[in-house]
């Protein structure tokens, strides 16, 4: 299945459905169920950056992101789809230049992995299928 690697506190706000676009500075063809990996990389100052980002526009949901020590980090977390690659959308997430349109937030249980750049491969599609129906078990 293939996987995208997503920083923290971002990570935790688009599998939580708060955060429905992902902004990336390359446009993708790529539709479908994708992965995604929290990066194990977060500075504390990349984190407060984002919280006070997210404070702006809603503060409720800011005061309910986890502290950085209890992300998980440097796995797969959940699965959503790619829906779209857009240049512009209404959410106030988009900072684009692109943005990769996500739906159908599912977390599943964490799965160490390392990450990498782009669009990568996690496993065989087999593999991914027991994620899913384990996510659907637990959900």
């Amino acid at each position: 299945m293939k996987a995208i690697s997503v920083r923290q506190p971002w990570a935790w706000l688009i599998m939580e459905g708060h955060k429905p676009v992902e902004n990336r500075t390359w446009e993708t063809k790529f539709r479908g169920d994708i992965q995604i990996h929290a990066a194990k990389g977060c500075t504390e100052a990349e984190y407060a950056e984002a919280v006070a980002f997210v404070r702006t526009f809603n503060p409720s949901l800011a005061a309910r992101i986890p502290a950085l020590e209890k992300l998980e980090r440097g796995g797969i977390v959940g699965i959503v789809t790619i829906t779209d690659c857009v240049t512009r959308h209404p959410s106030r997430f988009f900072v684009g230049p692109f943005g990769f349109v996500l739906s159908n937030p599912l977390p599943v249980p964490f799965k160490p992995m390392r990450g990498m750049l782009g669009i990568f491969n996690t496993n065989d599609q087999g593999e991914a299928e027991e994620l899913n129906a384990e996510a659907q078990r637990t959900a």
